[in-house]
């Protein structure tokens, strides 16, 4: 999707946008550009999005990376219905080929916390990818308890609940072309 190709955003009640949708467009193509140079002599690149959450960043994340790519899925549950981490991570679905010898990039919608991504880099060092990363859509540093290294980072938000673009509220609102947070 070209900038000057935006869809008119929805409204809704009592979000309030913290970014809107050309600022999402240009921020995947900067990261897809700077994954494309950083991995140019490690192909094929495997991406490995964490459901559900990440799979519209994923998928225009993928668009912009010019290199040979593999996709894998894994998901992983630590909200539930809440607006609040369990802290307990659950795989709900694992990947479906072996990771071994592959260079593995996760790609996950926020790093919160930091409980689910030092989950996912301990469990997925287990399988022996030749490398592994991260690229993560937002970062909300107030709510660190684990520190996690993410080599690529979209945005850093508030400590707000954020919904839009892949992340929801219960399962809504994941189809908003934008970022928004709850108005307080």
């Amino acid at each position: 999707m070209k900038v000057d190709e935006l869809s008119k955003p929805f409204e809704r009640p009592g979000i309030e946008v913290l970014f809107d949708e050309r600022a999402i467009v240009t921020r995947v193509a900067q990261l897809g550009a700077q994954i494309t140079q950083d991995y140019a002599q490690k192909t094929p690149l495997t991406l490995v999005p964490v459901l559900k959450g990440s799979y519209v960043f994923a998928a225009d994340l993928a668009r912009h990376i010019d290199l040979p790519v593999h996709v894998e899925f894994i998901g992983v549950r630590s909200y539930g219905s809440s607006q609040v981490s369990s802290g307990e991570v659950q795989i709900t679905l694992d990947t479906k080929h072996p990771l071994e010898g592959q260079h593995v990039l996760i790609v996950e919608d926020i790093v919160d916390t930091g409980l689910t991504l030092a989950y996912l880099r301990e469990n997925f060092a287990t399988r022996r990818p030749a490398s592994l990363g991260i690229a993560a859509l937002l970062r909300k540093p107030s709510r660190t308890l684990i520190d996690v290294e993410v080599e690529y980072v979209g945005f850093t938000v508030p400590d707000r609940f954020v919904v839009g673009y892949g992340l929801d509220d219960a399962g809504l609102h994941r189809n908003l072309p934008y970022i928004g947070a709850y108005r307080a």
